[in-house]
């Protein structure tokens, strides 16, 4: 048995204007397995005691798998973009957004999403997840999928970008990225969809900063 059965529609539902037969996989399908109690991604009031060792980005905080291998993508003005977490399965990115207090931000935003990935030559379609609508897409060699969280006042996106065969594997790792994770929104008013500031640890910051001047 599938661990989403039948329901009517709902605002985590697929939206039917982004349903597509346009891309259809053989990793595209329900995983087994049950939800976690007290599942994430979680706002920092509500961040378990669970004793997991996640890496403080200031904006997020990540349960990096053992074995990972990070990558810091900069910013032309010298902030930080992204932090990817490299994996065998593929490559994972989550990040943070301001967004209103009242949700939706992730519906609104996949479907923007949905039309630049199609813009771009990607097969795309729209499926139910674990936190309800995602995005499945295949460009060129690489398979993505999407995942979306509205929290308080802020939204979580994750993204895992790998080789097609590996699709099931990378969905798994970046559902995993995403239930652990802590997303630190902090209080300053913020335009919505800004994305929270991301901040190094310090032996990061030095490692990038040593290289830039090697």
């Amino acid at each position: 048995m599938g661990l989403f059965g039948r329901r009517r529609r709902t605002d985590r539902d697929p939206d039917p204007a982004l349903e597509s037969d346009e891309y259809e996989s053989d990793h595209d399908s329900e995983f087994e397995g049950d939800l976690f109690d007290n599942a994430g991604p979680h706002d920092e009031a509500d961040e378990p005691a669970d004793g997991v060792n996640r890496l403080d980005l200031g904006s997020v905080r990540l349960p990096v798998p053992d074995g990972a291998q990070l990558q810091v993508e900069m910013d032309p003005n010298g902030g930080v973009r992204a932090v990817h977490v490299v994996t065998p399965a593929g490559q994972l990115t989550v990040n943070a957004y301001a967004a209103p207090g009242s949700g939706g931000l992730w519906r609104e935003v996949c479907g923007e999403l949905a039309d630049q990935l199609r813009g771009d030559g990607a097969k795309v379609r729209s499926t139910s997840g674990e936190w309800g609508q995602e995005l499945v897409a295949a460009l060129g060699e690489v398979s993505l999928r999407f995942v979306g969280v509205d929290g308080p006042r802020w939204m979580l996106r994750g993204v895992v970008a790998g080789p097609p065969d590996l699709a099931d594997q990378s969905a798994h790792a970046l559902y995993d990225l995403v239930r652990g994770s802590v997303v630190v929104r902090g209080t300053q008013p913020m335009p919505v969809r800004t994305p929270l500031p991301i901040e190094l640890p310090p032996a990061i910051a030095q490692h990038i900063a040593q290289q830039q001047e090697s």
